[in-house]
């Protein structure tokens, strides 16, 4: 290990979905050097930086040529990545980027195709991951606390006002590749599938309620059955006022594990109990952003050791295919109003 920064990363784009991003990136100053950061729009860049005393950069050509930056964080919208992923990883850098990894399961899959190619880490923002309840609870899966797993249940009964879907492209499959799947219970669904292993069949119901105007779906019901034998639902939707904390219920042989927000409660058959962490916000309500920055500090400070380490990050892009072929399963199911294979990625 150095004394110096293990990593000079630099930030791509600067809107609301960065906001964790730049103070996890204020507090990880000494082991994380931000480079600078950049945005299409310049005076929003020159704001960031007179908060946090960043530098900016004006292009970015001028990023994939600064010899001193080894990663950037790419965190714009969807429909942007495939050309600034390109850029970067011909030039060599490695990539964190917010989810998705794109709109479409075959974008997503050109994307992390073309880093091994360039052999440029890749890592994906899935903080939910990093949470401190999260964690014990894969752990005690891999120890095998809870027996078998039988039975899986994902809600997701979020809350976003018209005002949200009033941004130009937020909703639509140009920009977003979708609604309340790909861009809020993708987390949620990444956390289980980190957890469960791989979905093998879906059938489900997608919807847009009379709650929102928009292209794409704010509601989903969904059944499913995992390689494991399992199976299991999910409800996700952004059309509950005022919002409530989403919740993972994981029914084994031998316990039942609930992760409500970033609380565990687990329950085992023979009376004992666990609690792990608290039901901190995970932006479900009005705010989207009403969350702490701790656990994209932790995706971020390991992608930096990735950087400096050579491996992987611990949440990859070949991973996060996972999710997006779940969602992709979805999508169709919802579209056909058959059962559908999960693609195998």
């Amino acid at each position: 290990m150095t004394d110096k920064p293990i990593a000079n990363i630099a930030v791509i784009g600067l809107g609301m979905a960065t906001k964790p991003h730049l103070e996890a990136l204020d507090e990880l100053r000494g082991k994380v050097h931000v480079s600078g950061v950049f945005n299409r729009t310049r005076a929003k860049a020159e704001a960031v930086s007179e908060t946090f005393g960043f530098p900016v950069f004006d292009s970015l050509d001028a990023i994939a040529a600064d010899p001193n930056t080894g990663g950037v964080i790419i965190a714009t919208p969807p429909n942007q990545r495939a050309e600034i992923v390109s850029k970067m990883a011909a030039a060599g850098k490695h990539i964190l980027m917010e989810k998705p990894v794109e709109r479409t399961l075959q974008a997503a899959q050109d994307i992390v195709a073309e880093c091994e190619t360039r052999g440029v880490t890749l890592g994906i923002m899935f903080q939910h991951r990093m949470r401190q309840a999260a964690l014990r609870l894969r752990e005690m899966i891999e120890q095998d606390e809870l027996g078998e797993l039988a039975l899986v249940r994902a809600e997701i009964p979020w809350w976003r006002d018209q005002a949200y879907y009033d941004e130009p492209g937020r909703g639509t499959y140009a920009r977003d590749g979708g609604g309340v799947l790909i861009s809020q219970a993708i987390h949620v669904l990444d956390l289980m599938l980190s957890l469960t292993g791989p979905a093998k069949t879906v059938q489900a119901l997608t919807a847009t309620t009379r709650m929102h105007q928009m292209e794409a779906e704010d509601f989903v019901a969904a059944g499913i059955t995992f390689a494991n034998g399992a199976v299991g639902s999910v409800v996700a939707t952004t059309a509950t006022y005022p919002g409530e904390q989403e919740r993972l219920v994981l029914d084994g042989t031998k316990a039942t594990a609930v992760l409500k927000g970033g609380q565990l409660t687990v329950t085992w058959r023979d009376g004992r109990t666990e609690t792990v962490g608290d039901v901190s916000g995970t932006g479900g309500g009005a705010d989207p952003m009403a969350f702490p920055c701790d656990w994209h500090r932790d995706v971020i400070e390991d992608f930096a050791h990735a950087i400096y380490d050579k491996r992987p990050s611990r949440i990859t892009g070949r991973e996060a295919l996972r999710v997006h072929a779940l969602i992709d399963a979805m999508t169709r199911s919802g579209t056909t109003h058959t059962s559908v294979e999960v693609e195998n990625v």
